[in-house]
């Protein structure tokens, strides 16, 4: 059989991620990983993310079986909802320091609190110490309570028990006290590193390697063991040439075998089709960008421009809305008309139809 080309690496990366709707358990159980964003537009990152992988998926279905599926939040190479499997992967993750700032004393106050508590909302907290406030990420301040939870649950000194109106609530855990060989570690890089496979391949070099780099959010302890396990995954994995770029995916698939379904899609800016935007510029010839934090007057797009998946190609993006109870769908296209045949109108009704369903609209 012939090499796969560029076209069909476009079928291949569409239909392997977009597989046949299935629970909700099998698909966390495919992905490994799903990330996550608080923004609603239309509904959140992770909702957008599963409604095409599930069965009669509806907005907040995953938050709503957050404890039925023993899945966790957690850091992987973004944050968002990881299963058990790689969860444990991932744990005992040991940073330095390893307590938080300010220190273990006020840290392990807190945890005694949460224990004796079973689960606490961070308000319960503030209202019990009062740490004062703290500078964040974005250079404004934050309740230095939060913060410190947030640190705690990143250590995995806690853990998200649900979330109440959106917000995590914490609950205890019980750290394993686990010293791993080399070989071990060697075994838990390289099962990361197929995680990470499994879900965006194929995968251009570029993108393979500083995909494999953002995995020290999730081991950061093995932070240095990431560029050995590159290289053995360059060694395991299907590889293939195509227009001076090596491409990766899993050693026991066919790029060639891949056919995506006659359909239009409406992505979220996260999903495993369109996250590395590399790969995206390479497979589909235009620069797609997500514009939320642009300034308004510099923006292309729109605030939350969904990528519009056609068959196997992504020939535009729209900006979809409720208003006054009615979905409102603002499209652009690439081109300067889109498809116009009746196979893409009727494609893109389903598509509104199935999102109407998704935020419970009809």
């Amino acid at each position: 059989m012939s090499q796969p080309g560029l076209e069909q690496l476009r079928r291949f990366a569409v239909a392997r991620s977009l597989f046949p709707p299935t629970s909700l358990d099998c698909a966390l159980q495919r992905f490994g990983f799903v990330q996550a964003d608080p923004i609603r537009a239309p509904a959140r990152a992770q909702d957008l993310t599963m409604r095409h992988r599930v069965v009669d998926y509806r907005a907040g279905d995953l938050e709503r079986h957050y404890t039925s599926l023993g899945i966790e939040e957690d850091f992987f190479i973004n944050y968002g909802f990881v299963t058990p499997a790689v969860y444990a992967l991932m744990h005992p993750r040991r940073i330095v320091p390893a307590w938080p700032s300010p220190g273990k004393t006020r840290s392990e106050r807190l945890i005694a609190f949460v224990r004796e508590r079973g689960a606490v909302h961070p308000r319960e907290a503030q209202e019990r110490f009062a740490h004062g406030t703290v500078t964040n990420y974005w250079g404004g301040t934050s309740n230095a309570t939060t913060h410190l939870l947030d640190a705690l649950h990143y250590r995995g000194l806690l853990r998200v028990a649900g979330r109440r109106a959106g917000i995590r609530v914490y609950a205890p855990t019980d750290r394993p006290s686990l010293s791993l060989g080399a070989a071990e570690v060697r075994v838990r890089v390289d099962a990361l590193i197929d995680v990470v496979v499994r879900i965006y391949a194929p995968l251009p070099r570029p993108s393979l390697s500083t995909t494999v780099s953002r995995l020290r959010y999730a081991v950061p302890q093995w932070s240095k063991e990431l560029k050995a396990g590159l290289r053995r995954a360059h060694e395991r994995l299907a590889r293939e040439r195509v227009d001076a770029v090596d491409w990766f995916w899993p050693a026991d698939e066919d790029p060639r075998l891949a056919v995506p379904g006659d359909e239009v899609r409406l992505l979220s800016p996260f999903d495993p089709v369109v996250w590395d935007r590399r790969r995206f510029e390479l497979l589909w010839g235009w620069a797609y960008r997500f514009e939320a934090y642009t300034p308004v007057a510099r923006r292309k797009l729109g605030y939350y421009a969904l990528p519009l998946l056609w068959r196997d190609r992504v020939i535009g993006w729209a900006n979809v809305s409720m208003r006054q109870g009615e979905l409102r769908s603002d499209l652009g296209f690439v081109e300067r008309r889109g498809p116009s045949g009746r196979s893409f109108k009727g494609a893109l009704e389903r598509e509104l139809d199935r999102m109407r369903r998704f935020l419970g609209v009809i």
